[in-house]
């Protein structure tokens, strides 16, 4: 598994809303907003809360694997970072994130924790390097 560097953590806790794109078995492509995201402290592992999953999570049962993009106005850079997912929805971690998810609003239903432990980090900045791969 590849960790984020600082810079990279620090841009991570700055974003609001990630853009989050998965693709059926076929390559069928499906991006939406993801706002409960949480960047573990292992620096590795990424937590996505499915609360309204549809296709993204039929994608993510047909092929295993997301990509999210980091960047905003108050985002030194600007990054994509692509995984492994695994859904879990029972067990400590699925329990934790259906905890943290409850304490904020009873109107998500936190359906399932999918687990995404980053493989590569690719940048996305104009100018620099775009698609290079980082980490």
């Amino acid at each position: 598994m590849v960790k984020l560097t600082e810079e990279m953590k620090n841009d991570f806790a700055k974003m609001k809303i990630f853009p989050f794109a998965t693709a059926s078995k076929s390559g069928e492509p499906n991006v939406i907003p993801i706002g409960m995201c949480k960047l573990q402290e292992d620096g590795e592992t990424i937590w996505i809360t499915d609360n309204y999953f549809l296709k993204t999570r039929k994608n993510l049962d047909e092929n295993p694997r997301g990509a999210l993009y980091v960047w905003g106005p108050d985002i030194e850079g600007c990054y994509q970072i692509k995984g492994d997912i695994e859904i879990k929805t029972e067990g400590e971690d699925y329990e934790k994130m259906y905890k943290e998810v409850k304490a904020k609003s009873d109107k998500f239903p936190a359906k399932a924790l999918v687990v995404m432990k980053i493989t590569e980090v690719y940048e996305c900045k104009a100018f620099a390097e775009p698609g290079k791969r980082l980490l």
